[in-house]
């Protein structure tokens, strides 16, 4: 006898359950196998390149095949193609001062890579980026080493022939979109010497001296970290209050006097789509609040465009707050602190939204870690230091 025919499409609520709770069955992934293995290979690149970029730390361990996309020229050009999105954050923690950690805001996670090329005894901080690669000082020996953290790809610059003293400040550049064509970095020192190195010819080169028209000595602020748009670097200057720009392709240097707002104490450069800002800490009496302006192109003045949500200023009320700016590509990341505060929040600047940043803690602990340096860099699969 034959058994009665059962619809199809009805199951049984046990099967319906066990369907739930078994996930996908093992026909179907066998389906998906067959589909995958069918994939093209003029598509397999352009779909890796598309990746997000946290899933880098593990595909690059699947197959050797899938590691040399690192050095492939194709996976280069698939990668140059995808927009980027927003930059990462490598910082320095103060206790650690040799192992960075690195967060990715889209997916609001921290990263704690460990460049192993890095001499252990050194004490080197993040002090520019380009291209998806970071430029670090060493604050002792006062040697530069240039790094992708993602990839670990490390160079340590030659010796320089003129010492800049300590006080200084640090730009970047790349020679076209991608570092490929070479990057640049810009030295400056506040007695108005300055050098410049170019990985094209792995060589430090000291040009002439800044013109008259530029007071010396410069000085810069150097808790704000240089701004980059185009071929072109600016640098936040306090006396005359306004800034110093340099461009890398023409060699023309350039200073704009500029009156800084009023009542305000820490303050830094930022950029977004080649507009320069000012991210800057507003105190008067016991209130404090963060605020951003805009530099107006045609009366060269600032222009507030936005500040922090009152509800959030209001923790700042009676505490002397210091703030650091430790990204400035389009998406801003301040550290916070006082003595009874360490806080880290974001700031899209096209979006105009405040996010708060979770706590910064080493894997498997729980103290929290106290951001003390940092920069904002793209991160770039393919960049060569």
């Amino acid at each position: 006898m034959l058994e009665p025919l059962k619809h199809p499409s009805k199951k049984s609520r046990r099967d319906r359950s066990l369907g739930k709770s078994s996930g996908r069955s093992s026909r179907d992934e066998a389906m998906e196998q067959q589909i995958w293995k069918k994939l093209p290979e003029d598509l397999f690149e352009p779909v890796i390149a598309r990746l997000p970029i946290a899933t880098f730390f593990c595909f690059r361990s699947v197959c050797q095949r899938w590691n040399s996309l690192l050095t492939s020229q194709s996976f280069s050009q698939h990668c140059a193609q995808v927009p980027q999105a927003n930059p990462w954050f490598y910082t320095v923690t103060h206790e650690h001062a040799n192992s960075g950690a690195m967060y990715d805001p889209s997916m609001k996670k921290w990263y704690h890579p460990t460049i192993s090329t890095l001499p252990a005894e050194l004490i080197v901080l993040p002090v520019a980026s380009a291209g998806g690669l970071v430029c670090f000082l060493d604050i002792y020996r006062q040697n530069f080493y240039v790094c992708n953290p993602l990839t670990q790809s490390l160079k340590e610059l030659p010796a320089r022939s003129v010492r800049v003293g300590s006080r200084a400040s640090v730009g970047m550049t790349v020679n076209g979109n991608s570092t490929s064509a070479g990057y640049k970095i810009l030295l400056v020192g506040c007695d108005g010497e300055y050098e410049i190195y170019d990985s094209v010819t792995k060589s430090w080169s000291h040009p002439e001296n800044m013109p008259a028209d530029i007071k010396l000595p410069l000085s810069l602020n150097f808790r704000s970290h240089a701004v980059s748009i185009d071929s072109t670097l600016y640098f936040m200057h306090s006396d005359p209050e306004g800034i110093v720009s340099y461009d890398m392709a023409t060699g023309v240097w350039m200073q704009y006097i500029i009156p800084a707002p009023l009542h305000l104490t820490d303050h830094m450069l930022a950029e977004c789509d080649g507009r320069i800002l000012l991210v800057g800490l507003l105190t008067k009496n016991a209130a404090t609040c963060i605020c951003i302006w805009e530099l107006q192109k045609m009366t060269f003045l600032w222009k507030e465009v936005d500040r922090m949500p009152n509800v959030w200023c209001l923790d700042f009320y009676g505490k002397h707050v210091r703030m650091t700016c430790l990204g400035n590509k389009g998406l801003l990341m301040l550290s916070l602190r006082s003595r009874q505060m360490n806080r880290l929040v974001t700031y899209n600047i096209a979006s105009r939204e405040w996010v708060k940043v979770p706590a910064c803690l080493v894997p498997h602990g729980r103290k929290r870690q106290w951001v003390a340096h940092g920069t904002a860099f793209y991160p770039c699969l393919t960049a060569m230091a």
